[in-house]
């Protein structure tokens, strides 16, 4: 039997089962209405009886918060709001006597317009910070036009009336991005890695990293790329010199400790991602690519399961060889998974996140997962833009009013799609403010805090969040559901996502139902005889080797030798 060659390359951070937490959504342990490194603190046992084996923490760095954390003031520094360095030190050890990783978001494409680099850049045109960033001099006329996610105008160039010229940023014009061609921010950069892996990280998240490379000659861009996700991530992604700056980085800093790095992105092809990954260009260890969480992304053009297995097995065929992949549906800026991807309606909330949790804890590759999703947390469904928290909303519909779009339409696709769907906070018991704080939280809490909660499923033998512990637990005793190659089966099955994993003389087979009705699927012949490891039914019906499925029923079956 063909083993692939990712299987027999064993290393220790494909066998993570990561969990993402929002810290400002997790928990509040001042009662500010803000999440805290002390609240985490509070809830490690929580996070150990999960099964996870490492965390990834959004950032907690000192910033004033215009993206929420991700405008940094200060790399070496905590945000007042989450606690101060103490806190971090010990909550990094209670994961570590837990024997949990820890995984840092590190934003190195953008600071905080107030991080002292960029004060002392904009100061004087001949300030020795001032190639820390990208300037453009007014009297060479305004720059090419590059987009901005954040934006009002979707325009990344600011003018900065103080040394007349304009500044470079891709994301909030509070958030101008770096100049990786200078050596020493570079330096700098690789100093704060340091830093971090001293106190005891074991692994980098490297936020928007495929944009940190730029053609400083900022030449035109074909009229109307920004209209085009694929477009934008294809002219602003993979720079002239990032594979240079990244083996540079590996060098410098990944290859000196046991850690790993996970790029945020993977530019806009596979060969792409295998430049950044695969084990002998000696860059990251792996690629966290967004294809999977952009299929049907709007409202107008709804994803079909035919989409969502076309991306999944794609991106598993490029890499069964090669380099090593994430697998995700959800995190901080995307909806809740069981809104975007099951179904959440009262009936079928349950049944649905507990079949994508077991899509999740199957698939080859290493599984993130997103905090609330062990509950079948769902959207909020904002209604009023007075609602909304993030940036990207407030500055997405002021764009949208200078354009005079379809305003009612833009607040349907909002409501659905926007990231503080994702963002609001951990639903712990049912009092008020769903035991997140003891004040009013930053961001509303969803209203079926009530019944969907961590202390009414704590004691439910059939709740998602025990049935969330059982898949991991699957995972981490089970090599086949990490190392195991994979294979899609009946793959024009219009209801069903069926794959197998094999590993040595194991095979298993993972059958998922995307269907509210109950379905059937032809077992195929060399699995006739087996074993059920994990169902989120209390049973499987079987006639003439046919199983008939129940609405969203996730069977994960082992070949009896």
């Amino acid at each position: 039997m063909a083993i692939s060659k990712n299987s027999s390359s064993k290393k220790w951070w494909k066998e993570q089962i990561i969990y993402q937490i929002y810290p400002r959504s997790f928990f509040d342990s001042d009662g500010d209405g803000i999440g805290d490194l002390k609240g985490i603190i509070e809830k490690l046992d929580y996070i150990k009886s999960l099964g996870v084996t490492a965390v990834w923490v959004n950032p907690f760095y000192a910033s004033p918060n215009d993206d929420n954390g991700y405008d940094i003031s200060d790399y070496r520094k905590i945000m007042d709001e989450f606690g101060n360095m103490d806190d971090f030190d010990e909550m990094i050890k209670g994961f570590h006597d837990r024997d949990i990783k820890f995984v840092m978001d590190l934003v190195v494409n953008h600071t905080s317009d107030e991080h002292e680099w960029f004060k002392q850049s904009r100061s004087s045109r001949y300030n020795l910070y001032r190639d820390y960033y990208h300037w453009w001099p007014a009297e060479k006329g305004k720059p090419n036009h590059r987009f901005s996610y954040f934006d009002e105008k979707g325009d990344a160039w600011k003018y900065d009336a103080h040394t007349d010229a304009y500044y470079l940023h891709y994301f909030s014009a509070k958030q101008p991005d770096l100049n990786w061609e200078n050596p020493e921010v570079r330096r700098e950069i690789y100093d704060i890695m340091h830093f971090w892996v001293r106190k005891g990280v074991d692994g980098f998240r490297l936020d928007a990293f495929q944009f940190i490379s730029k053609d400083t000659s900022f030449p035109p861009f074909p009229k109307g790329y920004q209209n085009n996700v694929v477009d934008v991530i294809k002219h602003h992604g993979m720079g002239p010199t990032l594979h240079d700056h990244i083996r540079e980085m590996n060098k410098e800093v990944l290859s000196k400790y046991e850690v790993f790095a996970v790029s945020e992105g993977a530019g806009s092809s596979f060969e792409d991602a295998h430049s950044l990954v695969d084990e002998d260009r000696n860059e990251l260890q792996m690629v966290y690519h967004f294809e999977g969480v952009e299929v049907g992304n709007g409202l107008d053009d709804p994803h079909t399961l035919a989409d969502f297995k076309q991306v999944h097995s794609k991106w598993e065929e490029s890499f069964k060889d090669k380099g090593w992949i994430s697998i995700f549906l959800a995190n901080h800026d995307v909806p809740r998974m069981v809104s975007r991807f099951g179904n959440d309606s009262d009936e079928f909330r349950v049944a649905s996140s507990k079949m994508l949790n077991t899509f999740l804890l199957t698939m080859r590759g290493t599984p993130y997962c997103y905090f609330g999703d062990e509950l079948g947390m769902k959207n909020i469904y904002f209604q009023h833009i007075n609602e909304y928290q993030d940036i990207a909303a407030k500055n997405g519909y002021k764009k949208a009013l200078s354009e005079g779009r379809d305003m009612k339409k833009f607040m349907q696709n909002l409501s659905f799609y926007s990231r503080d769907n994702s963002r609001t906070p951990m639903q712990w018991d049912n009092s008020e403010h769903a035991g997140f704080s003891s004040d009013s939280p930053w961001i509303a809490v969803n209203q079926d805090y009530k019944e969907v909660n961590v202390a009414a499923q704590e004691t439910c033998p059939d709740s998602v969040l025990n049935h969330f512990r059982k898949l991991t637990s699957l995972r981490t005793n089970n090599p086949v559901l990490i190392y195991g190659t994979y294979q899609q089966v009946d793959k024009d099955n219009p209801e069903v996502y069926a794959y197998s994993r094999t590993l040595d003389n194991q095979v298993w087979l993972v059958l998922l139902s995307f269907v509210e009705t109950d379905s059937t699927f032809q077992l195929p012949d060399n699995m006739q005889s087996f074993e059920i490891q994990g169902n989120n039914y209390s049973e499987l019906h079987i006639n003439d080797g046919r199983a008939k499925l129940k609405a969203y029923q996730a069977v994960v079956l082992s070949q009896k030798s």
